[in-house]
Protein backbone atom coordinates (compact mmCIF):
# COMPACT_ATOMS: atom_id res chain seq x y z
CA UNK A 1 0.00 0.00 0.00
CA UNK A 2 3.29 2.09 1.10
CA UNK A 3 4.74 1.58 -2.40
CA UNK A 4 1.14 2.72 -4.29
CA UNK A 5 1.00 5.65 -2.32
CA UNK A 6 4.48 6.90 -3.16
CA UNK A 7 3.96 5.58 -6.87
CA UNK A 8 4.90 8.77 -9.50
CA UNK A 9 2.30 9.93 -11.60
CA UNK A 10 3.28 9.57 -15.34
CA UNK A 11 4.02 13.14 -17.23
CA UNK A 12 0.69 12.74 -19.12
CA UNK A 13 -1.32 12.27 -15.71
CA UNK A 14 -2.20 16.27 -14.92
CA UNK A 15 -2.70 17.24 -18.69
CA UNK A 16 -5.20 14.70 -18.86
CA UNK A 17 -6.40 15.87 -15.74
CA UNK A 18 -7.13 19.44 -16.52
CA UNK A 19 -8.86 18.23 -20.00
CA UNK A 20 -10.75 16.06 -17.91
CA UNK A 21 -12.01 18.28 -15.02
CA UNK A 22 -12.62 20.81 -18.12
CA UNK A 23 -14.71 18.94 -20.19
CA UNK A 24 -17.10 17.83 -16.89
CA UNK A 25 -17.19 21.75 -16.05
CA UNK A 26 -18.16 22.57 -19.55
CA UNK A 27 -20.76 19.66 -19.43
CA UNK A 28 -22.30 19.76 -16.29
CA UNK A 29 -21.41 23.80 -15.51
CA UNK A 30 -24.54 25.26 -17.19
CA UNK A 31 -27.26 22.76 -15.36
CA UNK A 32 -25.84 23.45 -12.18
CA UNK A 33 -25.33 27.10 -12.80
CA UNK A 34 -29.71 26.70 -13.95
CA UNK A 35 -30.46 24.97 -10.44
CA UNK A 36 -28.52 27.22 -8.48
CA UNK A 37 -30.44 30.52 -9.99
CA UNK A 38 -33.82 29.18 -10.04
CA UNK A 39 -33.58 28.91 -5.57
CA UNK A 40 -33.29 32.50 -5.63
CA UNK A 41 -35.45 34.78 -3.26
CA UNK A 42 -37.78 36.86 -5.35
CA UNK A 43 -35.56 39.81 -5.91
CA UNK A 44 -32.99 37.25 -8.00
CA UNK A 45 -32.22 37.80 -11.51
CA UNK A 46 -31.00 35.89 -14.53
CA UNK A 47 -27.81 36.10 -13.70
CA UNK A 48 -25.20 36.02 -10.67
CA UNK A 49 -24.47 37.24 -7.67
CA UNK A 50 -27.64 35.35 -6.20
CA UNK A 51 -29.81 37.36 -4.26
CA UNK A 52 -31.46 34.97 -1.35
CA UNK A 53 -32.21 31.79 -1.15
CA UNK A 54 -36.08 30.54 -1.55
CA UNK A 55 -38.54 28.13 -3.37
CA UNK A 56 -39.76 31.73 -4.83
CA UNK A 57 -40.22 30.72 -8.04
CA UNK A 58 -41.00 27.41 -8.16
CA UNK A 59 -44.27 28.85 -6.53
CA UNK A 60 -44.38 31.25 -9.31
CA UNK A 61 -44.22 28.26 -11.94
CA UNK A 62 -47.21 26.42 -9.89
CA UNK A 63 -49.09 29.85 -10.29
CA UNK A 64 -48.26 29.56 -13.86
CA UNK A 65 -46.35 31.80 -16.64
CA UNK A 66 -48.37 34.30 -18.50
CA UNK A 67 -50.94 32.67 -20.69
CA UNK A 68 -49.08 29.46 -21.06
CA UNK A 69 -50.45 26.38 -19.65
CA UNK A 70 -47.38 24.82 -18.32
CA UNK A 71 -49.51 22.00 -16.42
CA UNK A 72 -51.02 21.37 -19.90
CA UNK A 73 -47.74 21.37 -21.16
CA UNK A 74 -46.36 19.56 -18.76
CA UNK A 75 -49.15 16.22 -19.05
CA UNK A 76 -48.56 16.07 -22.87
CA UNK A 77 -44.89 15.45 -22.55
CA UNK A 78 -45.02 13.25 -19.86
CA UNK A 79 -48.18 11.56 -22.07
CA UNK A 80 -46.43 11.50 -25.40
CA UNK A 81 -43.11 10.46 -23.77
CA UNK A 82 -44.50 7.17 -22.07
CA UNK A 83 -46.60 6.08 -25.58
CA UNK A 84 -43.16 6.97 -27.46
CA UNK A 85 -41.63 5.06 -25.08
CA UNK A 86 -43.97 1.94 -24.98
CA UNK A 87 -43.91 1.59 -29.08
CA UNK A 88 -39.76 1.63 -29.02
CA UNK A 89 -39.97 -0.84 -26.24
CA UNK A 90 -42.26 -3.13 -28.34
CA UNK A 91 -41.24 -2.43 -32.02
CA UNK A 92 -37.31 -2.72 -30.88
CA UNK A 93 -37.65 -6.09 -29.30
CA UNK A 94 -40.15 -7.43 -32.10
CA UNK A 95 -37.67 -6.23 -35.17
CA UNK A 96 -34.15 -7.93 -32.70
CA UNK A 97 -36.01 -11.23 -32.42
CA UNK A 98 -36.81 -10.87 -36.09
CA UNK A 99 -33.42 -10.47 -36.92
CA UNK A 100 -31.76 -12.82 -35.19
CA UNK A 101 -32.94 -14.90 -38.73
CA UNK A 102 -31.64 -13.75 -41.87
CA UNK A 103 -34.10 -11.64 -43.59
CA UNK A 104 -34.06 -10.93 -47.43
CA UNK A 105 -33.23 -7.66 -47.45
CA UNK A 106 -32.90 -7.22 -44.24
CA UNK A 107 -29.68 -5.25 -44.13
CA UNK A 108 -31.53 -2.31 -46.32
CA UNK A 109 -34.16 -2.61 -43.83
CA UNK A 110 -31.94 -1.55 -41.48
CA UNK A 111 -30.04 1.26 -42.99
CA UNK A 112 -33.13 2.80 -43.83
CA UNK A 113 -34.35 2.73 -40.02
CA UNK A 114 -31.31 4.25 -38.68
CA UNK A 115 -31.37 6.73 -41.47
CA UNK A 116 -33.21 9.15 -39.57
CA UNK A 117 -30.11 9.65 -37.43
CA UNK A 118 -28.44 10.97 -40.00
CA UNK A 119 -30.70 13.27 -41.21
CA UNK A 120 -30.69 16.94 -39.86
CA UNK A 121 -33.54 16.96 -37.36
CA UNK A 122 -35.40 19.59 -38.45
CA UNK A 123 -35.86 18.31 -41.86
CA UNK A 124 -37.79 15.32 -40.34
CA UNK A 125 -39.69 17.58 -38.84
CA UNK A 126 -40.55 19.71 -41.71
CA UNK A 127 -41.13 16.04 -44.24
CA UNK A 128 -43.72 14.67 -41.30
CA UNK A 129 -45.38 17.95 -40.85
CA UNK A 130 -45.65 18.28 -45.14
CA UNK A 131 -46.83 14.81 -45.28
CA UNK A 132 -49.57 15.26 -42.52
CA UNK A 133 -50.62 18.16 -44.53
CA UNK A 134 -50.78 16.65 -47.75
CA UNK A 135 -52.75 13.99 -46.02
CA UNK A 136 -55.11 16.99 -44.74
CA UNK A 137 -55.55 18.03 -48.37
CA UNK A 138 -56.26 14.19 -49.14
CA UNK A 139 -59.48 13.77 -46.32
CA UNK A 140 -60.93 16.88 -47.03
CA UNK A 141 -61.20 15.96 -50.68
CA UNK A 142 -62.24 13.23 -50.24
CA UNK A 143 -65.01 14.74 -47.58
CA UNK A 144 -65.79 17.27 -50.40
CA UNK A 145 -66.30 14.35 -52.77
CA UNK A 146 -68.89 12.44 -50.52
CA UNK A 147 -70.63 15.50 -49.87
CA UNK A 148 -70.24 14.95 -45.87
CA UNK A 149 -70.14 18.53 -45.03
CA UNK A 150 -70.57 18.03 -41.42
CA UNK A 151 -67.34 16.17 -40.75
CA UNK A 152 -65.86 18.26 -43.08
CA UNK A 153 -66.84 21.18 -41.17
CA UNK A 154 -65.99 19.97 -37.95
CA UNK A 155 -62.22 18.38 -39.61
CA UNK A 156 -59.37 20.10 -38.12
CA UNK A 157 -55.98 18.55 -38.99
CA UNK A 158 -54.45 14.74 -38.43
CA UNK A 159 -51.32 16.63 -37.14
CA UNK A 160 -51.18 15.92 -33.07
CA UNK A 161 -49.89 14.55 -30.12
CA UNK A 162 -50.26 10.64 -31.19
CA UNK A 163 -50.31 11.16 -34.92
CA UNK A 164 -47.46 13.15 -36.52
CA UNK A 165 -45.48 14.28 -33.26
CA UNK A 166 -45.58 10.37 -32.19
CA UNK A 167 -44.06 9.49 -35.52
CA UNK A 168 -41.41 12.15 -35.74
CA UNK A 169 -40.16 11.12 -32.03
CA UNK A 170 -39.93 7.41 -33.06
CA UNK A 171 -37.89 8.48 -36.13
CA UNK A 172 -34.93 9.58 -33.42
CA UNK A 173 -35.56 6.88 -30.32
CA UNK A 174 -36.28 3.55 -32.67
CA UNK A 175 -32.99 3.89 -34.02
CA UNK A 176 -31.29 3.50 -30.30
CA UNK A 177 -33.72 0.97 -29.17
CA UNK A 178 -32.45 -1.11 -32.66
CA UNK A 179 -29.38 -0.84 -31.90
CA UNK A 180 -29.05 -1.57 -28.28
CA UNK A 181 -31.44 -4.84 -29.29
CA UNK A 182 -29.41 -5.54 -31.76
CA UNK A 183 -26.21 -6.11 -29.19
CA UNK A 184 -27.99 -7.67 -26.85
CA UNK A 185 -29.10 -10.60 -29.30
CA UNK A 186 -25.57 -10.71 -30.77
CA UNK A 187 -24.35 -11.70 -27.43
CA UNK A 188 -26.89 -14.03 -26.59
CA UNK A 189 -27.04 -17.90 -26.21
CA UNK A 190 -29.31 -20.02 -27.67
CA UNK A 191 -28.69 -22.82 -25.64
CA UNK A 192 -31.08 -21.44 -22.89
CA UNK A 193 -33.78 -21.39 -25.29
CA UNK A 194 -32.53 -24.90 -26.60
CA UNK A 195 -32.64 -26.24 -23.22
CA UNK A 196 -36.19 -25.02 -22.72
CA UNK A 197 -37.53 -26.59 -25.82
CA UNK A 198 -35.46 -29.81 -24.75
CA UNK A 199 -38.01 -29.58 -21.24
CA UNK A 200 -41.14 -29.27 -23.42
CA UNK A 201 -41.84 -25.21 -23.44
CA UNK A 202 -43.68 -23.47 -26.36
CA UNK A 203 -41.75 -20.65 -28.04
CA UNK A 204 -44.22 -18.00 -26.27
CA UNK A 205 -43.25 -20.05 -22.73
CA UNK A 206 -39.38 -19.90 -24.17
CA UNK A 207 -39.61 -16.59 -24.69
CA UNK A 208 -41.82 -15.21 -21.79
CA UNK A 209 -39.64 -16.93 -19.28
CA UNK A 210 -36.40 -17.39 -20.50
CA UNK A 211 -35.12 -14.89 -23.25
CA UNK A 212 -37.57 -11.93 -21.80
CA UNK A 213 -35.50 -12.39 -17.98
CA UNK A 214 -32.53 -12.17 -19.46
CA UNK A 215 -33.13 -9.47 -21.74
CA UNK A 216 -34.82 -7.60 -18.68
CA UNK A 217 -32.61 -4.70 -18.00
CA UNK A 218 -31.54 -4.19 -21.80
CA UNK A 219 -35.37 -3.66 -21.97
CA UNK A 220 -35.85 -1.15 -19.17
CA UNK A 221 -32.85 0.61 -20.99
CA UNK A 222 -34.52 1.41 -23.87
CA UNK A 223 -37.21 2.42 -22.38
CA UNK A 224 -35.51 4.80 -20.27
CA UNK A 225 -33.95 6.30 -23.88
CA UNK A 226 -37.03 6.31 -25.96
CA UNK A 227 -38.65 8.45 -22.97
CA UNK A 228 -35.96 11.19 -22.06
CA UNK A 229 -34.77 11.82 -25.79
CA UNK A 230 -38.70 11.89 -26.23
CA UNK A 231 -38.98 14.41 -23.05
CA UNK A 232 -36.76 17.33 -24.21
CA UNK A 233 -36.76 16.95 -27.70
CA UNK A 234 -37.68 20.14 -29.77
CA UNK A 235 -36.67 20.46 -33.65
CA UNK A 236 -38.48 17.08 -34.21
CA UNK A 237 -41.63 18.14 -32.77
CA UNK A 238 -41.53 21.62 -33.61
CA UNK A 239 -43.33 21.36 -36.96
CA UNK A 240 -45.16 18.32 -36.46
CA UNK A 241 -46.99 18.91 -33.51
CA UNK A 242 -49.59 20.83 -35.00
CA UNK A 243 -52.01 23.41 -32.43
CA UNK A 244 -50.46 22.19 -29.02
CA UNK A 245 -47.19 22.62 -27.72
CA UNK A 246 -44.90 20.45 -26.04
CA UNK A 247 -43.10 21.61 -22.37
CA UNK A 248 -39.75 21.82 -24.09
CA UNK A 249 -41.01 23.79 -27.23
CA UNK A 250 -42.80 26.24 -24.33
CA UNK A 251 -39.76 26.47 -22.46
CA UNK A 252 -38.18 27.55 -26.03
CA UNK A 253 -41.12 30.28 -26.76
CA UNK A 254 -40.93 31.33 -22.74
CA UNK A 255 -37.00 32.50 -23.08
CA UNK A 256 -37.96 35.19 -25.54
CA UNK A 257 -40.52 36.54 -23.20
CA UNK A 258 -39.99 35.52 -19.33
CA UNK A 259 -37.19 37.91 -17.65
CA UNK A 260 -37.24 36.20 -13.92
CA UNK A 261 -35.98 32.96 -12.76
CA UNK A 262 -39.06 31.57 -12.70
CA UNK A 263 -37.78 30.35 -16.14
CA UNK A 264 -34.79 28.31 -14.57
CA UNK A 265 -36.99 26.64 -11.86
CA UNK A 266 -38.58 25.24 -14.96
CA UNK A 267 -36.02 24.02 -16.60
CA UNK A 268 -35.19 22.69 -12.96
CA UNK A 269 -38.50 20.27 -12.95
CA UNK A 270 -38.12 18.89 -16.36
CA UNK A 271 -34.72 18.10 -15.40
CA UNK A 272 -35.20 16.37 -12.17
CA UNK A 273 -38.09 14.57 -14.56
CA UNK A 274 -35.28 12.77 -16.61
CA UNK A 275 -33.22 12.25 -13.12
CA UNK A 276 -36.08 10.61 -11.67
CA UNK A 277 -36.71 8.46 -14.72
CA UNK A 278 -33.22 7.59 -15.36
CA UNK A 279 -33.00 6.39 -11.16
CA UNK A 280 -35.85 4.55 -11.71
CA UNK A 281 -34.83 2.44 -15.14
CA UNK A 282 -31.26 1.87 -13.39
CA UNK A 283 -33.30 0.04 -9.90
CA UNK A 284 -35.34 -1.58 -11.86
CA UNK A 285 -32.25 -2.80 -14.84
CA UNK A 286 -30.11 -3.37 -11.46
CA UNK A 287 -33.14 -5.54 -9.70
CA UNK A 288 -33.27 -7.89 -13.42
CA UNK A 289 -29.99 -8.62 -13.18
CA UNK A 290 -29.97 -9.47 -9.96
CA UNK A 291 -32.95 -11.79 -10.38
CA UNK A 292 -31.46 -13.26 -13.65
CA UNK A 293 -27.92 -13.79 -12.24
CA UNK A 294 -29.50 -15.54 -9.15
CA UNK A 295 -31.53 -17.87 -11.58
CA UNK A 296 -28.36 -19.09 -13.12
Amino acid sequence: MSARIGEQRSPGFWPLAIVFALFVIFLYGPMITIFVLSFQGPEGGLTFPLRGLSLHWFHRLAEGLGTVDIGAAFLRSLMLGTVVMLCTVVLSVLAGLAFRKRLKGGNTLFFIVVASLIMPSIIVSLGIGLQFRLLDTGIKGLLETMGATDLLDNYGTALGLLTSALGAHLTWTLPFGLLIMFAVFNRFNPAYEEAARDLGATPWQSFLHVVLPLIGPSIVGIGMFGFTLSWDEIARTSQAIGDVNTLPLELQALTTTVTNPAIYALGTVTTLVSFVVMGVALSAAALLGRRSARKK
